[in-house]
């Protein structure tokens, strides 16, 4: 039997996902016209940044009383990262 057959996973988040596409949200509105904003464009910055930050995951009540904590030490972390992301994409757009 497999192990997700045998647990209930529902609970497992990663809160790194949240925070980086708030921050993706809130660059790409500062960002000029030439960063592409089109639907694979924005999911590869999205999934570049992830990459790069350190998980967040949490599956309780104790780590979601901890995440807001967890989100402000990270912040910088994924300030940086999704400006890395936005770069490299914008560079080397999908075809």
């Amino acid at each position: 039997m497999s192990l997700e057959a045998k647990y209930n996973f529902e609970d497992l988040y990663n809160a790194a996902e949240e925070l980086v596409f708030a921050e993706l949200e809130a660059q790409l509105e500062r960002a000029d016209d030439s960063v592409p904003r089109d639907q694979d464009s924005v999911v590869d910055m999205a999934a570049f940044a992830l990459n790069l930050v350190t998980p967040m995951y949490r599956a309780n009540l104790l780590g979601r009383i901890y995440a807001p904590a967890l989100s402000e030490e990270h912040h910088r972390e994924i300030e940086k990262a999704v400006k890395k992301a936005i770069g490299k994409i914008s560079n080397n757009p999908p075809d």
